[in-house]
C-alpha cells in the first residue's frame, strides 16, 4: 500500500514523463493537421492537460488503496 506522498510522487513522475511525450507528440502531429501555434501556447496546453492527468491519477490510485484496505 502507499503513502498518500508516495501516491504523489508517482503521479508526478507519470506526469512529467507523459508531458514529454505530449509535447513532442504536438510538435508533430499538430502541422499534419495543419495547426500552427506558438511553442509557448504549446507548452501551456500541455501543461494544462498534465496537471489535470496528474490530479486524475493521484485521486484513483487513492481510491483503490483505500478499496483495498
Amino acid at each position: 500500500m502507499q503513502t498518500r506522498s508516495q501516491s504523489r510522487k508517482e503521479a508526478a513522475t507519470q506526469q512529467t514523463i507523459g508531458f514529454i511525450v505530449a509535447i513532442l507528440s504536438q510538435l508533430m502531429i499538430f502541422p499534419v493537421f495543419d495547426i500552427h501555434i506558438n511553442i509557448t501556447d504549446n507548452l501551456i496546453i500541455g501543461l494544462y492537460f498534465a496537471t489535470m492527468s496528474c490530479i486524475r491519477s493521484y485521486f484513483v490510485r487513492r481510491y483503490f488503496n483505500k478499496k483495498h484496505d
